[in-house]
């Protein structure tokens, strides 16, 4: 895995720009997407029940949907297996979601936290792997760990009065601002990158 990424490094920084391009330009989509979520929630939790579930199983999905574009945006040579469980896990949690749901929101908020516990550990994983590759991945790591601690409260927690699909817009508000702090990170690295090629 690390000699892909030298070999990306020294032999076509051109690859690695054209990665990091493609990774700002998902980091802003999931930052603008997660806050467009996150109002839509805050004012159909208290308004309309139903758009508010749909929007739950929504969040998983479009997870799903924006790993693909993050597998997209790497070249051939590198690794996407932690993408493709990913996306598995979160074609599984989209699923759980939905189903979970129809047995009240405290049964979805214990698959949504598996899922949160997993996702992030795989975003963990990428964060470290592309550290070297791009460097300032800490907000992806963090993210990761932070997504991990969140499904376990979200587990924990899902039968307390006080927990409902509203505890959700902290998480996707933290996730975004996360994926931007990433891409405004990565734009360094671009800028970077680009007077080496």
């Amino acid at each position: 895995m690390n000699s892909s990424i030298e070999s990306i490094n020294t032999t076509n920084p051109a690859i690695t720009v054209q990665t990091a391009r493609s990774l700002r330009r998902l980091y802003f989509t999931r930052t603008a997407f997660s806050v467009i979520w996150v109002i839509l929630v805050s004012i159909f939790v208290k308004t309309n029940s139903s758009i508010a579930e749909i929007l739950f199983i929504i969040y998983p999905a479009w997870d799903v949907f924006a790993t693909y574009l993050d597998i997209k945006a790497n070249p051939p040579q590198v690794s996407k297996t932690p993408q493709y469980v990913n996306a598995v896990i979160g074609g599984l949690a989209t699923i759980g979601v939905a189903l979970a749901l129809q047995k009240g929101v405290s049964v979805a908020l214990i698959v949504f936290g598996a899922w949160a516990i997993v996702t992030g550990l795989v975003q963990l994983i990428l964060g470290l792997r592309r550290r070297k590759e791009f460097g300032g991945q800490w907000p992806m790591i963090i993210s990761g760990g932070q997504s991990m601690l969140a499904g376990s409260v979200f587990i924990a927690m899902a039968n307390s009065p006080t927990m409902g699909i509203n505890s959700l817009a902290g998480y996707s508000a933290f996730g975004a601002f996360y994926f931007l702090l990433a891409a405004i990170r990565l734009s360094k690295t671009i800028k970077v990158r680009e007077k080496a090629v």
